[in-house]
């Protein structure tokens, strides 16, 4: 499972046709450890191994990078991609300071959308927010 897992967080955005290989792949593994028939449903057996489905493990990488960033425990280059609300001059008066979200940057291309900067600091808004990480000031 770790080759999958292998720099998927560069997958973000990207089209369920092109996630799809890596899709058959893990369920094609998870039939051949659990001994499964081609024609079992796969979502028990992923359930059973414990295994994300490939859309949703690309997610989780890029969430955990995130949280990395967030915690100044990733390397300086990623830490220089995003921008938080709080270091921001110009949003320390919202309340999205002690939210520790993101800043998304507007883009006008599909393209675009699937940066690092942009789509890590998407995914990380759209995480629901514990009171364990709000700032207290």
């Amino acid at each position: 499972m770790l080759r999958i897992d292998y720099c998927n967080s560069v997958l973000v955005g990207l089209p369920s046709s092109t996630i799809s290989p890596l899709k058959r792949v893990q369920n094609t593994a998870a039939r051949l450890i659990l001994g499964l028939s081609r024609q079992s449903y796969i979502t028990p057996a992923l359930q059973q191994l414990h295994w994300l489905p490939v859309k949703f493990r690309i997610t989780f990488k890029v969430a955990t990078l995130m949280h990395n960033i967030c915690h100044h425990r990733s390397d300086p280059y990623l830490n220089d991609l995003v921008t938080f609300c709080i270091n921001d001059s110009q949003r320390r008066q919202l309340r999205s300071p002690t939210t520790r979200s993101a800043v998304v940057c507007r883009t006008r291309t599909q393209f675009d959308r699937r940066t690092f900067s942009v789509c890590a600091s998407n995914v990380w808004n759209s995480l629901p927010l514990p009171c364990s990480l709000r700032l207290i000031d």
